[in-house]
């Protein structure tokens, strides 16, 4: 599924809060006081997509963690980390790439990093991220879905409990971050966003499949 304009009633004027582009350029949008989401739209190199599936065909999982700057140390841990180097070495530079890019746009020396095969959902009920702004991409498997401000009823978040309304107002407008793009999202923590940050879930994954996640938070 992929991220098309959101069907809804022709009599809901409220604006989508979202930018999205396959220039580069789209992802400094995530500073506007009315974005919550930029996605840069991107087709994985062949030899990113081959390092990819290296990591979800692998027998031991995969999962590497990491708080610091975005050089040398880096690249050591995910080479100590990741299967099949040889094969990797394009999807270890990409990641980097991405690390440098949210140092930069962000402003700061380090950042937190996750890198993890997934065989189920992580996060599978619609939920707000409680931090500033968040990377996101997905290298394999299916991408994070995601609601358009104007298809959430935010009194449904949080724990469910008896009584509590569906998160859901549109479910047409459900939409999905392909495979390869770079969103960045903004939560409840960026400041002058605490009303709107925005709303996703992960995937559900089908029996045997495995959905490589980056997620990389500026620190």
């Amino acid at each position: 599924m992929a991220t098309t304009p959101c069907p809804l009633p022709s009599d809901y004027d409220e604006p989508c809060r979202h930018a999205e582009g396959a220039d580069v350029s789209v992802l400094p949008r995530i500073f506007d006081s009315d974005i919550n989401m930029a996605i840069l739209r991107r087709r994985l190199p062949l030899d990113v997509e081959a390092g990819a599936r290296a990591q979800c065909q692998a027998d031991k999982a995969l999962s590497v963690s990491w708080l610091g700057p975005p050089g040398d140390g880096l690249r050591g841990e995910l080479e100590h980390h990741l299967h099949d180097l040889h094969t990797s070495a394009p999807l270890i530079e990409d990641i980097l790439t991405l690390a440098d890019a949210m140092a930069f746009l962000f402003d700061t020396a380090s950042v937190g990093l996750r890198l993890r095969c997934l065989e189920a959902a992580m996060c599978p009920r619609f939920h707000c991220d409680n931090l500033p702004v968040r990377l996101v991409t997905t290298y394999s498997g299916p991408g994070s879905e995601w609601l358009p401000e104007r298809a959430v009823n935010r009194q449904g978040l949080g724990a469910p409990k008896p009584g509590k309304p569906d998160i859901v107002t549109y479910p047409s407008a459900l939409q999905q971050v392909n495979t390869g793009d770079i969103a960045l999202l903004k939560g409840s923590g960026w400041v002058g966003n605490e009303q709107h940050p925005l709303v996703h879930r992960s995937p559900e994954l089908a029996v045997g499949q495995r959905r490589l996640l980056l997620t990389i938070d500026p620190a």
